[in-house]
């Protein structure tokens, strides 16, 4: 079956939960977090940033996105019992596995060691999408944490969000393998704009750096391209303390540096508006999209 025929399917069998009068109202706010490395800290900036938007009010969902080698319940010091696999097994509905986060965040628990998730089908794709426009209604903003790299569910996670972050460190093997997943969306998905957060940085003079050199290759070899600088976060001692207590740092340590700035990051896109462009992908809660 074609892609557009199983999409047809979804969209004729589900039904518009969460939407009023057959119409929905403005559908979450879709974010995806993501790498073209691993061990950038990644999933400690959405956890906080998730734990820190909660705080502002807006009902906040992290989809834990590394399929088979999840780790965002670790960190929040969870322990659900349910997790993807037993959507994508038929199982459970996304509902069913929804888990209780610090802050009052909410969690899609993806679960670890699983190697058939390593790379979902089409099928399995739209079967996803489809199932997410039922807590479409609960939530306000989606924070996606896709794993590292360039892989067939990275590309998927990312493509299918309205908005991206990407997030590097000042290592050049960081920077190196951020710029190879911005190629690859770029040239092969027509994904044109991103978000550039640098993090562990020891100042905002040495992430600028950092965010110029991306930002020099990408305008030398890439067309019509839109970085944008969102900041940076400093390295602090007091994350890695958190981590081993397996709490957020910004509940553990709100004033220390690295909270403070996960505030700001989090304030900002509380209070922005987003500009949502379409580049042609199916995207998270698509129904709602189609009827703005």
């Amino acid at each position: 079956m074609t892609q557009a025929a199983t999409l047809e399917k979804i969209m004729h069998r589900t039904p518009k939960r969460g939407h009023a009068g057959g119409k929905t109202a403005t559908p979450p706010r879709v974010i995806s977090v993501t790498s073209g490395k691993g061990g950038v800290g990644k999933t400690n900036i959405v956890t906080n940033l998730a734990y820190a938007l909660a705080k502002e009010g807006k009902r906040t969902l992290v989809l834990d996105a590394d399929l088979n080698l999840a780790n965002v319940d670790i960190l929040l010091g969870l322990t659900p019992k349910f997790n993807l696999h037993h959507v994508f097994t038929g199982e459970k509905t996304l509902a069913e596995i929804l888990v209780e986060g610090p802050g009052g965040l909410k969690l899609l628990p993806a679960s670890s060691g699983i190697l058939e998730l390593a790379d979902l089908t089409e099928n399995q794709r739209l079967y996803f999408l489809a199932e997410m426009e039922a807590l479409a209604g609960t939530i306000d903003i989606l924070l996606v944490d896709t794993a590292a790299g360039i892989n067939n569910n990275v590309i998927y996670f990312n493509l299918a969000a309205q908005e991206r972050i990407i997030i590097l460190t000042p290592e050049p093997t960081s920077l190196t393998d951020a710029y190879a997943l911005i190629k690859v969306l770029s040239s092969k998905h027509d994904v044109k704009r991103f978000r550039i957060l640098v993090n562990q940085a020891r100042s905002e003079k040495e992430a600028m750096a950092v965010f110029r050199k991306l930002s020099v290759v990408a305008d030398r070899f890439l067309d019509t391209l839109s970085l944008d600088f969102m900041g940076h976060i400093p390295y602090d001692a007091k994350l890695p303390q958190a981590v081993r207590a397996q709490k957020l740092v910004s509940e553990l340590y709100p004033d220390a540096a690295v909270s403070r700035m996960l505030a700001k990051v989090s304030r900002q896109l509380a209070t922005e508006r987003p500009e949502v462009q379409s580049d042609g992908n199916i995207k998270f809660f698509w129904q709602g999209l189609f009827s703005l």
